[in-house]
This record gives structure tokens, sequence and C-alpha cells, in this order.
């Protein structure tokens, strides 16, 4: 099963509820936040209560985050990442270190409104020749830094601007379409996430141009580890996702162009992909009452 957000065509209100073989079962909550307010044994007993309510027909899904609920992410995690990020830097031993040190390298990714879902666009920076996806898992963390859930997660970044000088990280992973996440978060009663295969798929004019598949098991750092220090000197009353790093990210000598489209898979978790766009006039949506 999954938690998720939708609207129904008639209701256009958000709506939180567990979707299980195409049924969807509501939860009495006002939002993703307010479950998340929860201790995770009370999330368990409240999505085994929920009674199936209809079919998901025609209902959209919406992003499984909202109120003020972020996305962080965390960096270099994986041995692929390390030696990506120095083949990148004009900085090399800066990625060396994080690596290998005592406390992991997190940041900040994005508000929940700003927050892409499975179908809508992902973006490319204008000033921006070297562009990636960044597939994760993510985990969903409640307000008392239990790991509730795992959704899928598209960290899209700029090589060449975070290569140019580390010190331009915040412009190389926070702009407009740079962060997609699965409409249903998986609960982490039903999941294992010690051994998932994760698999990164770019097409272009329906030709796969780029393919690879890793494993959380090749991850560096234990997840209640990242989850400790993302709390450690910050409160998420209302919850936090935090993606855990990428161990796929294609050579130097790949490009995304507009009209490539992302397929991010983790498995017993979900899917999501999302076609590629140029720039920031493609995101008016997300400002849209």
């Amino acid at each position: 099963m999954h938690i998720v957000r939708y609207q129904g065509r008639s209701d256009p209100r958000p709506r939180i509820a567990v979707l299980s073989d195409g049924v969807l079962s509501p939860l009495p909550v006002a939002g993703m936040f307010e479950l998340l307010q929860h201790r995770r044994q009370e999330i368990e007993r409240i999505c085994a209560d929920a009674a199936p309510d209809r079919p998901l027909g025609d209902a959209r899904l919406l992003a499984p985050v909202d109120g003020i609920t972020e996305v962080w992410a965390a960096g270099v995690t994986y041995l692929r990442s390390r030696d990506a990020r120095v083949e990148e830097s004009a900085l090399k031993s800066v990625y060396e270190q994080v690596y290998d040190a005592e406390r992991p390298e997190l940041f900040f990714k994005s508000p929940a409104w700003r927050v892409v879902v499975d179908g809508e666009p992902v973006g490319i920076r204008s000033d921006s020749a070297l562009n990636v996806p960044e597939p994760e898992l993510a985990l969903v963390i409640n307000r008392f830094e239990e790991i509730v859930g795992y959704v899928v997660c598209n960290d899209m970044s700029s090589r060449s601007v975070e290569g140019e000088n580390p010190l331009y990280l915040p412009q190389a992973k926070l702009y407009a379409g740079s962060c997609a996440l699965s409409p249903g978060i998986r609960p982490a009663w039903e999941v294992d996430p010690s051994d998932l295969a994760i698999r990164l798929t770019v097409t272009r004019d329906g030709t796969v141009i780029w393919d690879g598949t890793t494993s959380t098991s090749q991850i560096r750092r234990p997840f209640a580890e990242l989850t400790t220090y993302l709390f450690h000197a910050e409160n998420h009353p209302h919850g936090v996702v935090l993606a855990t790093g990428t161990g796929l990210v294609p050579d130097l000598d790949f490009r995304l162009h507009a009209g490539d489209m992302i397929t991010v898979a983790i498995d017993q978790v979900g899917e999501l992909g999302n076609p590629v766009v140029v720039g920031k006039e493609h995101f008016g949506f997300l400002t849209t009452p």
C-alpha cells in the first residue's frame, strides 16, 4: 500500500488516503503535515483502520508533501557520487574528505510547494550546460525523528555550476523543477530498505540513451545517522523528507536535453517519470492556487 495526497474531480481540496489495489481509503487528517505529527505506531494504526471508499479512478495524485514540510538531501553518500564530484570539481579534495568524514553533507532541497510529482516536468537551468538527474531513495520522517515511509526522489542537479565552485551548491540544487517525488509514500513497516534496487533510465525520442542500476546496500551512511544529523539543531514540526544521495551519475560527456524522459524506479517503493524542460517559465503551475 501507499499513503497518498489526491484531488477528486468534484472536490479540489487535497485529501489524504491509503491507496491499495487501486482503491482509496481516506484518512482522518487534514493533510500529510498532520499525519507526520503522529508517532510511527499511531500512523500505522490510522492506516490500518482506514475503510475503503472508492476506486482511484480519475483522481489526481499530488506531491506527498504539504504544509511547512521541507525536502532535504544528503550528498556524497555513495562511492560513485564521490567519484563523480571529484571528476567535475576544481576543488576535488572537498568531496573526498566529506565522503569519509564523520559529519555528512546535508542541504536544503525544496519547500513543499515547489515539489513536482510523477508526470510533471523537471527542469534544467538555462545557464548550465551539464545537468543530470540523481535517483535517490528518500526517507519520510515524522516530527519525532522516526522514519515512517519511503518515496522515490529525483534530485536534479547542475554539475557545471557545482563543479565550478562548491559554494555554488544552492544554485546547482535549488531552482524551478529541481525536486521531484513519487506520489505515494510506502510505509516503513512494509519495507526492508537495506537492499533495494534503484534504476535510472533516460530516453530521447523513444530511445534509451542512459540506463543504470544500483542498490541501497551500497550507501555508506546508515539512514538513522543521516536522520540524527538532520534533527540535531533543527525542529521539523510537520515532518521532513530526506533524500539519501545517489549511486548513479552519468559520465561527464552526458547531456540532458529538453524533451528527454527521466524514469526512476525503486523496488517496493515506486516509480517516478518526468519530462525535461529548460527554464523557470514552465513552472508557473506550482504557484497557481
